[in-house]
């Protein structure tokens, strides 16, 4: 991975494959990069409810689910969209630049 600014690149866009999730590590911290409806995505990968990797469930109608439970999660904003999980996981900025996808995961002050 190599950084720009706040940004580090995880992966190459052709290493997403659509509404399949990919897990990279940024720095210790678990994220799920997600291809779909045209547009990339990166969502923290543990599931507010269980703390299971949410990269393992499914993706559909810009929502990636958690294979455990059930829940389902906002791929744009983090939001729980399905019970039982009621508090959001983060989402973070995603640049593409060429053929790389580049995430931030540093929090603004």
């Amino acid at each position: 991975m190599t950084a720009t600014d706040s940004f580090v690149r995880v992966c190459a866009v052709a290493d997403l494959a659509d509404d399949t999730p990919h897990r990279v590590e940024i720095d210790g911290l678990p994220v799920s990069v997600v291809r779909t409806e045209g547009e990339v995505f990166a969502i923290y990968d543990i599931c507010s409810h269980a703390n299971v990797s949410l990269s393992e469930g499914e993706v559909e109608d810009c929502q990636i689910e958690c294979w455990l439970h059930g829940s389902t999660f906002d791929l744009r904003t983090g939001k729980p969209s399905g019970p039982p999980a009621t508090r959001p996981v983060p989402v973070y900025p995603v640049k593409i630049v060429g053929d790389d996808v580049l995430v931030s995961v540093t929090q603004e002050s």
